[in-house]
């Protein structure tokens, strides 16, 4: 798609949280874990809360540490500046410094700074908080990006005003993290967090609806030092390098898309223009989708004012043969047993022969989000993964697991990697000291378990089927004749249940 000649695909999280405020562990073990999977991220502190509610017995723990998480954050934020300035790296990990206001009136908003010597702006409202950044910019020359988060909660309890939103203040909004979904109904993520379920007024394609110009966001909200935990959200954008220059610019394009998790490549145009573009009328609408997924594709849906157009499905594509050689992706990955029993893993995967393109860690942090559910909050909690090791044909990466907490709730940890190898070639295992073999060509055919201990209630692993070349990289158009103002998107759907939504792209009249 020549509209992205020259653009990569870049990975990362703008609001995490750790306890730089009233989140767990260091701001160091924040970009340490974040280094494993992102290319850049934004670790936020919990700054100020100007409407909070009146003291009750019942939300009166609530206020203390909140009220605790914001001095704390005060006191620190010099360091915290330093600690983010000394983490970047330009061209290998981009870190931005933020914070975040809560609302009940207006719902929550994100403040990331492009620098590293910006102070907290501290506001009795949205409207000051605007005001007072644009004043900053403009006389300081400190540039900022603000987007409202967790959107889809009920307005009055923290969920989006649309009233007082402004594009020109916020190019972009976060439509999934650990809370939910907020797309629109019926939700791909259910809201299940205390706060609520999501309200349909709250949700992206209701503030298209009323005529909003911006793009999307997926980040995790995550609590525990762990930016980019997968399967929480995660944000792709479009730039020319991971430098903070090109990064910034991309971001502030709306050349960006959410995701739940998986790396999912999602090239979308309109009449060679690309997401997040705002484009002249023209009667001759021309849309171009090129996917390239981390397992089967489910459907790739296009979306045109809010109503499902056109859904691409394997019927739409033409099967082939893989040859005898084939470009597939691999997951690993390692959890299962008893859920009060945490398992160390120690592990290699080896390519008997072909290459690893990319590699991918799918680790997740510990699913904690208020000190009042933590159990001391002492860092040896928190989860730490690692791949110690990369080579062309091989991966070394050591976790630890616990068993899922429930039917519904995944605490697992993986791997994915990108290979080239022939459909005879093995994926060998090494798994805590017990070794297993499986044939390329079997597993693009099937998925494959074990287990290091052979017990009930064993932790477990499991290598995924591997996609078929034709089932993951699909290349698709669609034309129309029309006249009318329209906002047109893409979303995809792997049959894993991984999710891409990307930014719009507007025609105006």
């Amino acid at each position: 798609m020549d509209v992205y000649s020259g653009l990569n695909p870049y990975f990362g999280d703008l609001h995490s949280h750790c306890g730089i405020s009233y989140g767990f562990g260091t701001l160091k073990e924040a970009f340490q874990n974040a280094r494993e999977r992102l290319d850049f991220c934004s670790v936020t502190g919990h700054a100020f809360w100007p409407d909070m509610p009146a003291p009750t017995e019942h939300n009166q723990p609530i206020i203390d540490f909140h009220l605790k998480g914001f001095a704390k954050l005060k006191r620190l934020w010099p360091q915290v500046l330093k600690e983010c300035a000394e983490a970047s790296e330009e061209g290998q990990f981009l870190t931005f410094p933020g914070y975040e206001m809560h609302s009940m009136s207006d719902g929550d908003y994100t403040v990331v700074y492009r620098d590293f010597s910006t102070p907290i702006v501290y506001a009795h409202s949205l409207a000051e908080l605007k005001t007072s950044l644009l004043h900053q910019k403009e006389e300081q020359g400190h540039d900022f990006l603000a987007f409202p988060h967790h959107i889809a909660y009920r307005r009055g309890t923290r969920g989006i005003n649309w009233d007082s939103f402004d594009p020109r203040f916020s190019p972009l909004v976060e439509i999934i993290s650990m809370h939910g979904c907020s797309e629109g109904g019926p939700f791909a993520r259910p809201f299940l967090f205390v706060m609520g379920p999501a309200d349909g007024e709250g949700t992206m394609q209701y503030g298209l609806e009323k005529g909003y110009i911006f793009g999307v966001l997926g980040n995790t909200d995550h609590h525990s030092a762990h930016p980019g935990t997968y399967g929480r959200g995660l944000t792709g954008v479009w730039a020319e390098s991971l430098t903070r220059q090109a990064v910034w610019e991309a971001l502030n394009a709306r050349r960006t898309y959410a995701l739940t998790g998986d790396r999912i490549h999602l090239a979308y145009s309109l009449n060679d223009a690309p997401m997040g573009s705002v484009l002249a009328p023209t009667p001759s609408r021309e849309l171009n989708i090129t996917v390239r997924a981390t397992a089967a594709i489910d459907c790739v849906d296009i979306i045109r004012n809010n109503e499902l157009i056109k859904r691409f499905s394997a019927c739409d594509v033409p099967q082939q043969d893989p040859g005898d050689s084939v470009r597939t992706h691999v997951y690993l990955e390692l959890g299962w047993g008893h859920p009060r029993h945490s398992v160390h893993w120690d592990v290699d995967v080896r390519l008997s022969t072909g290459r690893i393109v990319s590699v991918e860690p799918r680790f997740r942090g510990r699913e904690t989000l208020s000190p009042l559910e933590h159990n001391g909050g002492t860092t040896d909690t928190l989860y730490y993964s690692r791949c110690t090791s990369v080579s062309e044909r091989s991966v070394h990466l050591v976790t630890e697991t616990q068993g899922n907490p429930n039917q519904v709730t995944n605490t697992s940890q993986g791997i994915c990697l990108e290979v080239e190898m022939p459909l005879q070639g093995k994926i060998l295992l090494d798994c805590n000291g017990k070794k297993e073999a499986v044939l390329l060509e079997q597993l693009l055919k099937r998925a494959f378990t074990g287990s290091p201990i052979d017990d009930l209630e064993s932790p477990a692993w499991r290598l995924h089927r591997a996609p078929l070349p034709w089932e993951s990289c699909w290349r698709l158009s669609y034309s129309e004749q029309r006249d009318e103002r329209d906002v047109y998107s893409a979303r995809v759907r792997q049959q894993n249940d991984q999710w891409a939504w990307s930014s719009p792209i507007f025609v105006q009249t």
